[in-house]
């Protein structure tokens, strides 16, 4: 998988526009990230999964995946190394992603 094939899947999705945070790439939908690449290095993207489907990833997987560090981890974020994804795995990862950030409600900013 390389990073060209990682942003066209992510930006297949219905929806799906790229913006940037943190200084590299992100793939968001209504303004809530599911995916990024570039981090922690170029050889690196992340999916924002639920955290079982993380788990189930990380176990039948883990050349590919992993949780990213700290809270952000625990709560679901996916790292993953593009030259190890399978890409109809990782397909089904930034599906699984993009469903999730459907599911959530907007937050309305506080005035």
């Amino acid at each position: 998988m390389t990073t060209d094939a990682f942003r066209r899947k992510a930006l297949a999705l219905p929806g799906a526009i790229e913006s940037e945070h943190m200084h590299h790439p992100d793939f968001r939908l209504e303004n809530r990230i599911f995916a990024t690449l570039g981090s922690p290095d170029a050889a690196w993207g992340m999916v924002k999964l639920p955290p079982e489907e993380q788990q189930k990833l990380v176990e039948a997987m883990p050349e590919a995946f992993q949780p990213a560090a700290g809270a952000w981890g625990r709560q679901g974020s996916t790292l993953v190394r593009l030259e190890k994804a399978k890409p109809q795995v990782l397909t089904y990862a930034l599906e699984m992603a993009w469903r999730l950030a459907q599911a959530k409600p907007v937050r309305k900013k506080s005035a």
